[in-house]
């Protein structure tokens, strides 16, 4: 048994990281020959500004009076320079963005698994290419583009990372310090010989990273007045730093300024997934090189913005990654067609490195090469190009490049994807080889299916054997004279044994298949409708929270098909009730959006009721509980109390902007641990246990609650113990051992496998019941595919200094409380069923593996940033939510069978 689930573990980790390779490979190309433009530049400084967290809506509307929300940088657009939308990429956080606005690439994906911090792979930038760069801001941000370039010539000034504090009495600080320490800097400069010379060189950038709007949006939402107030303060420092470097500079005219962000943001505070909100940001440029503001009578963007911000009568030119905007350029025809050249000729020769290692990779026969970009075809359009530009058709030049561009960018793609339907093929019968296997075992050790069937077993055949492992040998070598990588010969080579150890059953896939033919054929059909069915919803819930409500209605008319309405009527009433009550969660707005900290009150209001009620109800059964079981009960009354006091002190703590209060820190953080051990106090009755982890795992959910949702473990909780008292009365053989009360019943670390029942088609029922909710726990209060649906509020009570790693923990356990609350009550139902456990959960994985295999193909690599990212966002929660799915049965089985004694006492283990 548990070698089999180590096994399946480092299967279903296959199948995780599979996507990784297929999906998220790093875009780099190395080894270009560089490209540079034979004319000199326009400009001899770049001065970027990036108002992180900055939306364009946000800068370019007009206030409650009717003036320029940034009255500076409306005066640019109008009077100095050009502007559009800067349409950035997924994810939309602050490394990335500026990965793409400096390196000039999308980020490398693996970079999240240091936090977006750090360098996972060396890559060149603006900054790494300049002469001297001067940079000041957060530190996360300007670390990475100084850290493992060579020389001395990049210069970074940041504050403490303590600075990025969401309860800080005002956070425009972290803007106002830029500006100031950058004024200082330059005088400085004037008194020192040696930087005011490396100031006055050619090819220098002033990089200002402005952190206040992002921290304000966090903090108080972009639609607040301090997200707004801070742009004023933006662009009243950047009015002050443009008119101080003009004045140091003598006004030259050689000084290129940019204003951008790295992304936007939702209305409820949060970024990283494809919103437009986002992903669309402001772009303002002027200075040296730069076009000034053209009137036009109409454009060619249908959407409503222009009206709105008052802009219709200035060309708006919107910026894409990969390509020069060289509309945007205010130079001589020559000059721009020379640079869009050697833009051209940097693409191609990234797709020429790139075709050139894949070729070089692949067996000759093997290769396909991008047929629309072939080598006399690039020859023909740069000769072509050179032609025009000797001509002076410089327009008819710049069009052929960007006809290149174009196709080498379409060419990188086809050669970064060249092994994707390769690979998705071996994954995919890995796939289907693994659940196949699971349901053989299954079907062999649990089912009757096929009982009084011949069950003679014959060692496999020799020939199969041998035949399996030439295939792996034939596969081993063809990847090894390739030269792939070593994931490449996992994704290959799992899929061998697991198809032989499934071939070598076959005779309980024969006997299967016999049992099968003695069903009716109608009763077959419907039956594999139902579980289709089944199937098709849970995938639905993940686009359509809805689906959940559909599904739980569908639950609540259950009692009315089967005997359970009229053998059980309280707990059909009582099962219908808490079904509906927990289908209006899904129905209502993803948590965060609309935050309420009197919808947490409530519910740690009615948590203290219902425990009253359980401890009159145990005051009047049990003798001996005042004495042993009630100063624990009251304890965790108590920790409840202290949740609410701390959630409702911190809002206001926060609201006066006095920061968080050490004293719910402190309270906080001792909560959240001894929420993992105040139940393994309590005995180990079934109610009483199940109901010490409800109180232990409510107090850590209320203080990592902002509304509604405080109030979902609590239905979800009524709903797992009506539904073990629904399994308990469906059960098909009622013994006395089976119809003991739920009160009664205790769990057990040993169970008796000799009284396990055989597995019939009833159990499919209850998992797929398990798998609804856990689906139910993750979506239920919203949609955690979506990375924008997290709220950094929720954390609040624990700490507001930014810290990605932390608040992602405490964030990742408020959805897993949900799930163990679920878990918990399962190793109920296996206890009050007396089913295998095994059995079961493989039933729940392959049910869980099914949907995967559906995400798996349902991943896009076209279409908006918000639906790739989400169809990823959807394969990796089902990956993720089998393989934790074995931990947290294993934490349910922890917090429901071990005891510990205080005093000294030994641990015992009540049976």
């Amino acid at each position: 048994m548990l070698l089999f689930f180590i096994l399946g573990l480092l299967v279903h980790f296959v199948f995780f990281g599979s996507i990784f390779d297929i999906y998220f490979t790093s875009p780099l190309v190395h080894g270009m020959t560089p490209q540079f433009t034979p004319l000199p530049p326009p400009a001899k400084r770049l001065v970027l500004f990036v108002a992180d967290g900055l939306r364009a809506d946000a800068l370019y509307e007009f206030d409650e009076n009717g003036n320029p929300r940034a009255p500076f940088i409306r005066n640019i657009i109008m009077h100095e320079g050009s502007w559009g939308i800067s349409h950035t990429r997924v994810p939309t956080e602050s490394r990335p963005g500026h990965v793409a606005l400096i390196a000039g690439f999308y980020e490398d994906v693996s970079a999240v698994a240091k936090g977006w911090k750090e360098n996972p792979v060396g890559f060149d930038s603006l900054i790494n290419e300049s002469k001297y760069t001067w940079s000041w801001g957060s530190p996360d941000i300007l670390t990475m583009f100084a850290k493992g370039v060579g020389g001395d010539h990049i210069y970074t000034y940041s504050y403490d990372a303590a600075s990025e504090d969401f309860g800080a009495h005002d956070v425009t600080k972290l803007d106002t310090w830029v500006f100031d320490h950058v004024k200082e800097f330059f005088h400085a400069a004037r008194n020192n010989q040696s930087l005011f010379s490396k100031v006055n060189e050619e090819k220098i950038v002033f990089f200002l990273h402005l952190l206040g709007i992002d921290t304000n949006g966090h903090a108080h939402r972009p639609t607040s007045r301090e997200y707004k107030d801070n742009i004023k303060v933006v662009d009243d420092g950047i009015k002050e730093i443009v008119s101080m470097l003009e004045h140091f500079y003598g006004n030259d005219g050689k000084t290129a300024f940019i204003f951008t962000s790295d992304h936007g943001m939702t209305d409820w505070g949060f970024h990283g997934a494809g919103h437009p909100s986002e992903t669309l940001t402001p772009f303002v440029t002027w200075g040296a090189g730069i076009k000034y503001p053209q009137k036009v009578s109409a454009q060619k963007f249908d959407d409503a913005f222009l009206k709105e911000w008052k802009l219709e009568n200035w060309k708006r030119q919107d910026i894409h990654q990969g390509i020069l905007p060289v509309d945007y350029l205010n130079n001589t025809d020559l000059f721009r067609a020379e640079s869009m050249f050697t833009n051209a000729m940097q693409i191609l020769e990234q797709f020429k490195v790139k075709m050139t290692q894949k070729k070089e990779a692949i067996l000759p026969f093997f290769f396909t090469p991008f047929k629309s970009l072939s080598e006399s075809k690039q020859l023909n359009i740069l000769r072509k190009a050179r032609s025009y530009i000797k001509q002076r058709k410089y327009d008819e030049a710049v069009s052929l490049c960007k006809e290149l561009i174009h196709l080498a960018l379409k060419g990188l793609s086809y050669y970064h994807t060249y092994d994707r339907f390769f690979l998705g093929v071996n994954v995919f019968l890995g796939f289907v080889g693994w659940t196949s296997y699971a349901s053989l075992l299954i079907i062999k050790s649990h089912s009757n299916l096929t009982r009084g069937v011949s069950k003679e077993v014959k060692k496999p055949s020799r020939l199969l054997a041998c035949s399996f492992i030439a295939i792996g040998v034939l596969v081993a070598f063809f990847l090894l004279i390739q030269d792939c990588p070593w994931t490449y010969y996992v994704y290959c080579l799992l899929p061998i044994p697991i198809w032989y150890a499934v071939l070598r059953e076959y005779r309980v896939i024969h006997n299967f298949v016999l049992s099968l033919l003695t069903f009716p054929p109608s009763q077959l059909v419907a039956y594999l409708f139902i579980f289709t069915l089944g199937i098709e919803v849970l995938v639905l819930s993940f686009f359509y929270r809805y689906t959940l409500t559909a599904g739980l209605t569908a639950f609540a008319c259950w009692p009315f098909i089967t005997q359970l309405q009229t053998r059980a009527k309280s707990i059909s009433l009582s099962w219908i009730f808490f079904s509906l009550l927990l289908g209006v969660f899904p129905l209502m707005p993803v948590v965060g959006r609309k935050p309420d900290i009197f919808l947490v009150m409530g519910a740690g209001l009615l948590v203290l009721l219902l425990s009253l009620c359980v401890i009159t109800s145990l005051l009047k059964r049990k003798d001996h509980f005042i004495n042993e079981e009630l100063p624990l009960h009251l304890f965790q009354m108590l920790s409840i109390v202290l949740s609410m006091y701390v959630v409702y002190t911190t809002h206001d703590s926060l609201l006066k902007k006095q920061g968080l209060p050490l004293f719910n820190q402190i309270i906080s953080w001792i909560t959240l641990a001894s929420s993992f051990v105040l139940p393994l106090l309590s005995p180990t009755s079934l109610f009483e246990r199940l109901f010490s982890i409800l109180l232990s795992s409510m107090s850590a959910y209320l203080l990592l609650s902002t509304g509604y949702e405080a109030l979902f473990p609590l239905v979800l909780s009524c709903l797992m113990f009506v539904w073990i008292q629904v399994e308990q009365e469906t059960l098909r053989q009622p013994t006395v051992s089976y119809k003991q009360k739920v009160t009664s019943l205790r769990f057990t670390c040993s169970p008796d496998i000799t009284q396990f029942q055989q597995l019939y088609l009833d159990d499919v029922r209850r998992a797929f019941f398990l798998v609804f909710f856990l689906v139910t726990a993750f979506f239920g209060t919203g949609n955690i595919a979506s990375i924008n649906s997290f709220d950094l509020a929720s954390v609040y009570c624990f700490l507001t200094v930014f810290s990605p790693f932390m608040m992602g923990a405490l964030m990742m356990w408020k959805i897993l409380i949900p799930f163990v609350l679920v878990m918990c009550a399962f190793e109920a139902v296996q206890l009050t069923t007396q089913l295998s456990s095994k059995s079961l959960f493989l039933m729940v994985l392959i049910i869980s593996d099914i949907m995967a295999l559906h995400f798996f193909f349902l991943v896009k690599d076209y279409g908006s940033w918000l639906d790739i990212g989400t169809s990823i966002s959807h394969y990796v929660i089902v990956m993720s939510m089998t393989i934790v799915l074995v931990f947290l049965n294993g934490l349910a089985h922890l917090l429901t069978t071990k005891k510990l004694e205080l005093c000294g006492k030994p641990k015992s283990h009540l049976i």
